[in-house]
């Protein structure tokens, strides 16, 4: 890629991070006000059968409610991430990488949005969790989604070789087939 393609692409390539990121924030954080306003706490509302269901929880912990006397650690957690999201973003040159950074930073500020703003405090609120599916053990909401699908791309984008700039690198050595007591063949003298 040339210097000046590379230079035309990046503006473009934040916008596309800055609109992912923006857009799974007011999704997540509508979903959630649509929640806290219709359902009872613990309520159980049938989406789609008992294959998908809205179970309105408060998390204060991590997944699984794991830590949930140290929520003002997930508080700094996240808002470290949110910094190094932000820092690390002028380096992407890819709308893949674009899309991965967004979901990950929209997703990382709708949870810190209710650890930041909601009961019981600044710092230490608990995050509004209402996705269910019985096949999983958790409940979750559309910004751990977000994460979640950012983490898939990573791994797709990781395991094909896509850099930052969007350019795929060279096979590692690994993936050839290389007998090392072969000895070379030359000619009918190395006979």
């Amino acid at each position: 890629m040339e210097p000046s393609q590379t230079q035309k692409a990046r503006p473009r390539v934040l916008i596309v991070l800055a609109i992912v990121a923006v857009a799974a924030v007011a999704i997540d954080q509508f979903t959630k006000f649509l929640v806290v306003s219709n359902l009872e706490l613990g309520e159980v509302v049938p989406v789609v059968g008992d294959l998908i269901q809205f179970r309105f929880v408060k998390n204060s912990g991590a997944a699984f409610s794991i830590g949930n006397a140290y929520t003002w650690i997930f508080s700094i957690l996240a808002a470290a991430v949110t910094v190094v999201i932000i820092w690390f973003a002028r380096r992407i040159r890819s709308f893949a990488w674009a899309w991965v950074f967004g979901l990950l930073l929209g997703g990382t500020i709708g949870n810190l949005i209710d650890r930041l703003f909601r009961e019981p405090g600044f710092g230490v609120g608990h995050v509004i969790d209402f996705l269910t599916i019985p096949l999983l053990p958790a409940i979750f909401n559309v910004a751990d989604v977000c994460i979640t699908g950012a983490m898939v791309l990573f791994l797709i984008l990781t395991l094909r070789g896509v850099g930052l700039d969007g350019s795929r690198g060279a096979k590692p050595e690994s993936d050839a087939v290389i007998d090392a007591d072969a000895s070379p063949v030359t000619g009918p003298e190395s006979r």
